[in-house]
């Protein structure tokens, strides 16, 4: 059948790479919701790698002649030349990627095209050039994740000794380090390369060679294609290699949790950027204005990475249900499997270049930072420390103690660093002035040694290991 590939579209007839079961050709509905060009064609790089692999292997069983696979060769090469300079004819006639390529080979080298197709099929053609394309993904992220590391070690770098509050369910709860603060997305991000990591490498198996479902009686080397497109190893089960789509999903679902994540970071920039915050600002890059309002300066890069999660969540849903009741081995539900994965891993992408560049250019206000550090009775776990320390009181009783006190600073409108120590010692006797020492929020911040602790000298630790780590 693939002697007969047309160099143009299909007849009405039937269709030259599949039709001669059929007499007919298929209504335009029916071609319509077939084709899947305009989706997968992003993967012709790959598809053109795994045909050159393929070639290569079937001319070294001798399957194919040398001759045949050179001609092959020079021809794929020729077809991803003019797809990279926008010249190929794409038809939607002829399906997808897989026979847009194979019909142009046709059309260059004549009937060694043809021979291409041997020991292969489109169901194990696809799953290869999937794995590979979603590698290819895995790879980019991991360093646009690297990248947005990068700029927040930078900014925590900067700002190891800026004290801020920390809050608790949006309240003030402990004074923290700027830097502290923005090193937790480090961490986090560091988690989100690890479960790209793991997918990458679940997915890294080689389905080429598995056939339609069951193999091939040719005497082929899957060896020797997984080792020449970099997998670790050929998929050992026919029926798994075209049917699995759960590496898709696995991607999916790690993009969806870093989306979150870095939705979480967008929303406190939000936050920041207010007047009623006013901690930080963005750059003229990274704003934008109204049409009706002059004064405005909007955050809308970080709002728009807020709502990426929305989609990449239900690309992540729609996958899932479209792979939930399908029986081995394929079907052409698999067909709607790149078009959610392609969406999302655009979405990921542009949201971890906003943000890498948001993170980078953020502007804080120290004064502003101090002022809401020292608010709404912020040191009153380092009071109730204080009599555990220097009073030998259980914690319990320190924190009962601790209450108290705040509530008489509170009834006076006061800070705990100008309450009187007559009012501390009308609830503790024994506490002394050497109390305020520990009263301000920079004492606070700075008592917290402890190892992942947000004392300045252990975030300045912290960023001397990332440092490294990164290679920044």
């Amino acid at each position: 059948m693939a002697d007969d590939i047309p160099e143009t579209a299909p007849t009405k007839s039937s269709s030259a790479m599949w039709g001669g079961r059929f007499s007919a050709g298929p209504s335009a509905v029916m071609e319509a919701i077939n084709a899947s060009i305009d989706v997968d064609q992003r993967m012709a790089d790959q598809d053109i790698d795994g045909s050159l692999a393929h070639s290569r292997m079937l001319a070294a069983t001798g399957v194919i002649s040398s001759e045949d696979a050179a001609a092959i060769q020079r021809g794929l090469e020729q077809v991803r030349s003019e797809i990279h300079a926008g010249d190929f004819p794409w038809s939607k006639a002829l399906e997808d990627v897989h026979m847009n390529v194979e019909a142009r080979l046709k059309a260059i080298i004549g009937e060694p095209a043809g021979r291409l197709h041997t020991a292969r099929s489109r169901n194990d053609q696809v799953a290869t050039d999937f794995r590979l394309w979603l590698r290819d993904a895995c790879d980019r992220i991991d360093a646009m994740l690297a990248a947005y590391q990068t700029a927040l070690v930078q900014q925590a770098e900067t700002h190891a000794d800026q004290v801020m509050p920390g809050f608790t369910h949006l309240q003030t709860a402990q004074p923290v380090s700027l830097g502290h603060h923005l090193l937790s997305y480090v961490e986090v991000a560091q988690r989100d390369r690890g479960r790209f990591a793991d997918a990458r490498k679940r997915l890294n198996e080689s389905p080429l060679g598995c056939a339609a479902l069951a193999g091939t009686a040719f005497p082929i080397d899957r060896e020797m294609t997984a080792k020449a497109l970099g997998f670790d190893r050929p998929m050992a089960n026919s029926l798994d290699g075209v049917a699995a789509r759960d590496f898709a999903l696995e991607v999916l679902s790690a993009a969806a949790i870093c989306a979150v994540n870095l939705s979480r970071f967008a929303e406190e920039i939000v936050l920041w950027c207010t007047r009623r915050f006013g901690f930080a600002t963005l750059s003229d890059a990274w704003s934008t204005g109204s049409s009706i309002m002059p004064q405005k300066r909007n955050p809308d890069a970080a709002e728009l990475v807020r709502a990426k999660p929305g989609r990449i969540i239900g690309s992540l849903t729609g996958l899932l249900t479209v792979v939930k009741g399908l029986p081995l081995a394929y079907s052409k539900d698999l067909q709607e499997d790149k078009a959610p994965v392609f969406q999302a891993i655009d979405d990921l992408e542009l949201a971890l270049l906003s943000m890498a560049g948001m993170a980078a250019d953020l502007t804080f206000f120290p004064a502003a930072l101090e002022e809401a550090a020292g608010e709404a009775y912020s040191d009153a776990t380092d009071l109730a420390d204080y009599v555990v320390r220097e009073l030998g009181k259980p914690f319990r009783d320190a924190h009962h103690i601790s209450g108290s006190i705040v509530k008489l600073a509170e009834a006076k409108g006061v800070p705990l660093s100008l309450l009187p120590l007559a009012d501390m010692q009308s609830v503790e006797p024994a506490i002394d002035d050497s109390v305020f020492s520990v009263l301000s929020a920079r004492a606070s911040m700075s008592s917290r040694t402890s190892f992942g602790g947000t004392s300045p000298v252990r975030v300045r630790e912290q960023v001397a290991v990332w440092k490294d780590r990164l290679g920044c």
